[in-house]
């Protein structure tokens, strides 16, 4: 299947941009990659959590058919009706790690993240304020508070 692979990117012309490995994947080094497309079953998925959730920001995983448990994908793809089985692929975004707590000028941002998921608290002195339309896309992060928009990067 790698030879196959390789042959295909080849082809492609995605060579240069491609890289196909056999060995065992709960061993393998995947902490360069950019982009992952995988076709697995949920508890390998699983096994691997804590892999994908290091990866850097931004980087993409595609899996088809089952999902990261625990994790909701940034984007679901399904196939026409034509398709029969193995119809769907999501699409996660690895999210920056932005737990913990901020200063804002004055004020303390305290957030709470599961995945690229975010809720959180902004107090200023006695005030304290929720985070809403909190979103978290790779490095690019949006939320409102008490009825202000912030959006930046966090690096």
């Amino acid at each position: 299947m790698v030879a196959l692979s390789e042959r295909n990117a080849k082809a492609a012309g995605v060579a240069d941009r491609a890289r196909f490995v056999q060995g065992d994947m709960f061993e393998a080094d995947i902490s360069q990659a950019t982009v992952m497309a995988l076709f697995l079953l949920p508890d390998n998925l699983r096994r691997l959590t804590d892999k994908f959730v290091n990866l850097r920001p931004g980087t993409r995983i595609v899996a088809n058919t089952f999902g990261i448990a625990g994790w909701n994908p940034d984007q679901i793809t399904q196939l026409g009706s034509a398709c029969y089985a193995w119809c769907s692929a999501m699409l996660y975004i690895v999210p920056a790690k932005v737990a913990g707590s901020w200063s804002l000028g004055n004020a303390r941002l305290q957030l709470e993240q599961n995945f690229q998921e975010l809720t959180g608290t902004l107090s200023e002195g006695a005030q304290q304020w929720p985070v809403s339309e909190a979103k978290l896309r790779g490095e690019q992060i949006s939320f409102t508070v008490n009825g202000v928009r912030h959006e930046g990067s966090v690096t």
